[in-house]
């Protein structure tokens, strides 16, 4: 096939690479229609000339689109549009997403895990890479928009485009947060309503007759440990709860270390001890049964216990868990998906609130007769 003449020399532009100017070119000449799908398209050689670029900036743009699905290459033959391109299940956006944790996360907690779940579920979606990046900076500055999840507070202070003075709020590169909230402008998240979601944990501890609700979480470095915390304290002055700061027990990371599960069981040895605890996370309500089980307490004949998360292994638990189940999934798949609307200019990033259900289970029951509700030592108020 000859050298389509609509094909133009690409110019640079700041900020991006040169070869994905030239993938961007070659697939948008696909998608005028001027290479057809099973189409043989013009030499590396030819393109470079065309283009203006070097044969390894061309060679690079092809290997980006045959990577998407754009293009296939037939040994000896040359490289052709995929013939399957043309039709709207098997197009793809040619789209690189940078995915950013913070230093503490950890996939191995279940919350993490299903997160990027339905990041890679909206990636297949809709024919994105996902890039995990080390350290949380683009060095190679290859992706088109970025998702942080459930970062530090100061950690969006800073652009993931490794060498490049920050820039306004008002360039920054698209970017979506899960699993937090923030205050950036110019960023869009995706989160739970965790404060509703705290309270609602409560709400239904306080209808099965509990009234000494203790919370056991995550320190307020993370935005969801901070409306996890709010929403159970509301929720206690709301209905009248007492709340006594020693029934607080907050760890720096995702589960209790040994100090911390000491903390709970000396909590619940206490001639006060709770009758319930609000457990703001999977491993925190698997740190609860340890400490419960350290002083032959039964859940939840003396303790009654609701986690957040619901992986499989909540059924299996014993007694099987009951749970706040968050759409994370949900949540992941949504980032991807409102990314590459940004992307594509398609509007502003959202903030978008998604609701929690409450899985009752076996971990849950109603207040026994022979435990008294209030308890009769003074305790101090905790106002939110």
């Amino acid at each position: 096939m000859t050298n389509p003449p609509t094909l133009q020399p690409v110019r640079g532009e700041p900020g991006r690479p040169l070869y994905e100017l030239v993938r961007d070119a070659v697939r948008d000449a696909i998608d005028k229609g001027q290479f057809n799908p099973g189409d043989r398209l013009p030499s590396t050689k030819v393109l470079s000339q065309t283009l203006g670029v070097s044969l390894v900036t061309v060679h690079r743009a092809l290997q980006e689109l045959v990577a998407a699905g754009v293009l296939r290459r037939g040994q000896g033959r040359g490289t052709f549009v995929h013939e399957s391109y043309a039709e709207p299940e098997h197009r793809t956006s040619s789209m690189r997403i940078g995915i950013v944790f913070h230093t503490e996360a950890s996939l191995a907690d279940s919350y993490h895990g299903q997160i990027m779940e339905g990041v890679r579920r909206g990636a297949e979606h809709v024919g994105a890479d996902i890039v995990l990046l080390r350290y949380g900076e683009d060095w190679r500055n290859e992706c088109q928009g970025y998702i942080y999840v459930n970062p530090f507070k100061d950690q969006l202070d800073h652009s993931p485009r490794f060498g490049k003075q920050e820039s306004p709020d008002s360039e920054r590169p698209p970017t979506m947060v899960v699993g937090a909230r923030t205050v950036q402008a110019s960023v869009g998240c995706v989160d739970t309503d965790n404060v509703a979601m705290a309270d609602a944990a409560v709400q239904h501890l306080y209808d099965l007759g509990h009234r000494r609700i203790a919370f056991v979480g995550g320190q307020s470095v993370l935005t969801n440990n901070v409306d996890r915390l709010a929403g159970y304290r509301n929720a206690c002055q709301r209905l009248g709860i007492l709340t006594d700061p020693t029934r607080e027990i907050c760890a720096p990371g995702w589960q209790l270390d040994e100090p911390g599960l000491e903390r709970v069981t000396a909590m619940l040895r206490d001639e006060d001890t709770p009758t319930a605890i609000f457990a703001a996370g999977y491993y925190f309500a698997l740190n609860v049964y340890t400490a419960a089980s350290r002083l032959g307490l039964s859940v939840p004949d003396d303790l009654s216990v609701v986690g957040v998360d619901d992986p499989p292994s909540a059924v299996h638990l014993s007694p099987a868990l009951t749970t706040m189940r968050q759409p994370l999934t949900e949540v992941g798949k949504a980032a991807v998906v409102e990314l590459l609307s940004k992307v594509s200019g398609r509007g502003p990033l959202p903030r978008l609130t998604l609701d929690a259900d409450l899985i009752i289970r076996e971990s849950t029951a109603r207040l026994r007769d022979d435990r008294p509700a209030v308890s009769t030592r003074r305790t101090a108020g905790v106002k939110s």
